[in-house]
């Protein structure tokens, strides 16, 4: 991923919260109204991660420190905390351009834990869109675990992909489509949308070339380590494709693939996924 080094970030859409309480979240792993929804949220229940209630809000930290350490596509090379600025910069560039009322959404930064309007939520949950407060959760240790536990190849795009696949529930949120789907359609287009982007991001102004088939090929990688099958097969030792929540590895491939096949968010609708 090679950023612009002139290109100019936001830091205005990124909270750098830090280290944060929270053991556990309200409204169940997957659910699509007022709680969550997220790229593996379903590994909490299968890890039995505690689920205890917590408060909605929490401090918010506006990143005063991501102001001044992130500024340029050059400060994106250089460090992980500017890189997902850069990222989220280009993703809401892409859907400002591709949707006329397209709403700013923040990604918030915690490590541990953290308070949400849809309750508090622990690490073990992954990256995670909160419809209620209409922010992206991500822990960056998230990508450790993508390697270490799931077998990911890892790389800088496959976290790109995990960030715009977050920001395609936001997408999902605005146009009604969060509430009214079903979980493993839900995923599967918020795939497609993240295949969508990487198309188009050069377009952004944030890259200095469209991104590489290795690069392409770190984010395929990603959506096939977080398929229910693979998961549950970690998890559970067994497979049951009538539980998946997300979509199988084949199937969040395929989704990749398709939106970044046509680079057109249109192609993307549940009936054509799955």
């Amino acid at each position: 991923m090679d950023f612009r080094d002139n290109a100019e970030l936001d830091t205005s859409q990124v909270e750098d919260r830090g280290s944060g309480g929270g053991g556990g979240f309200r409204g169940g792993p997957i659910a699509i109204g007022g709680g969550i929804t997220g790229i593996i949220a379903l590994i909490a229940t299968l890890l039995l991660t505690n689920m205890g209630g917590g408060d909605e809000g929490g401090a918010q930290d506006p990143g005063g420190s991501l102001s001044q350490q992130c500024q340029s596509g050059k400060d994106a090379e250089q460090s992980e905390k500017c890189r997902v600025v850069g990222v989220v910069n280009s993703i809401q560039d892409y859907w400002r351009q591709t949707l006329p009322d397209y709403r700013t959404a923040r990604t918030v930064l915690y490590s541990g834990g953290v308070s949400t309007a849809c309750g508090a939520a622990s690490s073990a949950v992954g990256p995670f869109y909160c419809p209620a407060d209409q922010r992206v959760y991500l822990d960056l240790s998230f990508f450790d675990e993508l390697q270490s536990r799931f077998d990911a190849k890892g790389g800088p795009f496959s976290q790109a992909y995990v960030i715009a696949h977050e920001y395609g529930h936001h997408v999902q949120n605005l146009n009604g489509a969060l509430r009214e789907g079903s979980s493993v359609k839900t995923e599967l287009q918020a795939d497609c949308y993240a295949g969508a982007w990487a198309k188009n991001a050069v377009d952004t102004g944030f890259y200095e070339k469209a991104f590489t088939e290795a690069e392409i090929a770190e984010a395929l990688d990603a959506a096939a380590a977080v398929g229910d099958d693979r998961i549950q097969s970690r998890t559970q030792g067994r497979v049951d494709p009538e539980s998946f929540t997300h979509g199988s590895s084949e199937q969040r491939v395929a989704a990749f693939r398709q939106g970044h096949t046509a680079g057109d968010p249109g192609k993307c609708e549940p009936s054509d996924l799955g």
